[in-house]
């Protein structure tokens, strides 16, 4: 591909863009409203999204009528959303793109609304995560890739104004027009441009996709990021046709059948414990059943806008099943070739390698359509070493117990 920008430097925002804090921490408000009777209100914790910390903390402190000052509401909070953030991970792509434009030598840099305190708080737990040591395809020294870390107690004015990107180009030595900034919410965004620098989104509420307008280009995750676009040194680490990613896990419980093959599959507590928001494509892994065992799948997942509430749907396939998870609602099943009656249990998945985007259509169900090339490619890969390690009990055994704990 043409580069349609150049750019010399690539400035990262925190919460939700790395890292998935947001999703980690999403019902500590709840518990903690509940102590005063309160429930949280989603269009007005929407907007809350990417604030500034003394923004976002005085609007909840009004909106919701609590008795207390933000000091005690900081003193309160603060203990809470430490412990969440030690279970917050990496979000899809990051640590491969980061990596890859640190060994290329391209100036990177941290612009977050956090406050610094937060920030050194939340990098550290990258590297102690026991599914980074154990499993991760990119080993990342964070302090070192990043020669530049803002926090939004550092600059005047927090997102959406300039100032936090303008600093950070500042030092990093280059100019504004000439930093790439990749973010997850529209404050980011809108601060970005301001700044005059290219905006990458990467939406972190699906929900809100249509106020990203503003941005250069939108994403599902930084899986789809073309570097050779902004006239960076392009990838090189697909394996036929494949990308290996860090492994996510799915899980979901089976209902019995309705009729002739027709089943009911309704997702439980844990199906999408593991799948961040920002996943959408067509993706290979694995499936433990307790009746068939092991198998290879390629599963297809992304968000339908169609309805009044934006919901996500995952379709998978193998040679003798396919099943769908809708997380409004239960849908009916057609499994392919199943002898006889299908027990009622768990199904298990691990997604470990990633194809490709979904197409471009209305109509989620035809986006989400595994092509026979997608069930060739998945069939091949999942045969080569890279992939073949995750098929065997002990890692779905140790994933589910880590989603578990979280």
């Amino acid at each position: 591909m043409a580069a349609e920008h150049q750019v010399s430097a690539v400035i990262f925002d925190l919460d939700g863009t790395i890292l998935d804090t947001e999703r980690a921490t999403r019902d500590v408000l709840d518990e903690f409203l509940a102590g005063y009777g309160k429930v949280p209100d989603a269009e007005k914790e929407e907007k809350r999204l990417g604030q500034m910390y003394m923004e976002s903390t005085t609007g909840i402190i009004r909106d919701y009528g609590l008795p207390l000052t933000v000091e005690e509401y900081s003193k309160a909070m603060h203990p809470l959303y430490l412990k969440r953030w030690q279970t917050a991970q990496p979000l899809p792509g990051v640590k491969r793109l980061v990596k890859h434009l640190h060994k290329n030598g391209i100036p990177l840099a941290i612009a977050s609304n956090s406050v610094r305190r937060n920030i050194d708080h939340k990098l550290p737990k990258l590297e102690g995560m026991r599914m980074t040591v154990c499993f991760s395809l990119y080993f990342i020294n964070w302090g070192e890739c990043f020669s530049v870390i803002l926090g939004g107690d550092q600059v005047p004015n927090g997102k959406p104004f300039p100032d936090i990107f303008l600093e950070a180009a500042k030092r990093l030595g280059v100019n504004p027009s000439s930093c790439l900034v990749i973010e997850d919410s529209v404050v980011g965004v809108k601060g970005a441009k301001a700044a005059g620098a290219k905006a990458v989104a990467v939406p972190s509420l699906q929900s809100q996709r249509k106020h990203y307008y503003i941005a250069d280009v939108i994403l599902y995750s930084l899986l789809d990021f073309h570097p050779e676009l902004w006239g960076l040194p392009p990838f090189e680490d697909r394996i036929q046709g494949v990308l290996p990613i860090d492994p996510l896990l799915s899980t979901s419980q089976r209902f019995d059948r309705l009729l002739n093959n027709l089943h009911r599959i309704i997702p439980d507590e844990y199906t999408y414990d593991r799948i961040p928001d920002q996943t959408s494509g067509i993706y290979l892994g694995w499936a433990k059943l307790n009746w068939l065992g092991f198998s290879k799948v390629v599963i297809s997942t992304g968000w339908d806008f169609s309805q009044q509430t934006v919901e996500r749907v995952m379709v998978g396939t193998s040679c003798s099943y396919v099943w769908l998870f809708s997380s409004g609602r239960p849908v009916l099943v057609d499994f392919l070739d199943s002898p006889g009656r299908i027990e009622t249990g768990p199904v298990k998945l691990l997604i470990v390698g990633y194809i490709r985007k979904l197409q471009s259509t209305d109509d989620i169900l035809q986006a989400l359509s595994i092509t026979d090339e997608d069930r060739s490619i998945a069939r091949d890969a999942l045969d080569l070493p890279t992939f073949t390690e995750y098929a065997n009990d002990l890692h779905f055994h140790y994933f589910l117990s880590l989603a578990k704990s979280l």
